[in-house]
């Protein structure tokens, strides 16, 4: 399955509630991801709330066109969760604590 967002609500700071297309909802701290030029600008919180879900993309963006991928987005959301361990590390994604254990 390709993973999709579907919908996304801002909460605060750096917070968005996020609606998959596989059913699962969850709550994205995106803080880490503001870094770069074309991030930059969504320090300012309310600069960062004025995204939306683009529908060709399938993902959220921002006026400034910058945009996350929604494996990155399910990563924050569900980073968590013990049963999505192994497709985390498909993708690439893995906190660095647990990489810090592992070695």
């Amino acid at each position: 399955m390709i993973l999709h967002v579907i919908k996304a609500k801002y909460i605060e700071d750096y917070k968005v509630e996020v609606f998959f297309n596989d059913g699962r909802k969850g709550i994205a701290d995106l803080s880490d991801a503001l870094r770069g030029p074309i991030f930059k600008p969504l320090k300012d919180k309310n600069m960062f709330s004025q995204f939306k879900v683009d529908e060709l993309l399938e993902t959220i963006v921002w006026p400034n066109g910058a945009d996350l991928a929604p494996e990155y987005i399910y990563y924050q959301a569900f980073k968590n969760e013990k049963e999505l361990e192994e497709q985390f590390k498909e993708w690439g994604y893995m906190s660095h604590q647990k990489m810090n254990l592992t070695r």
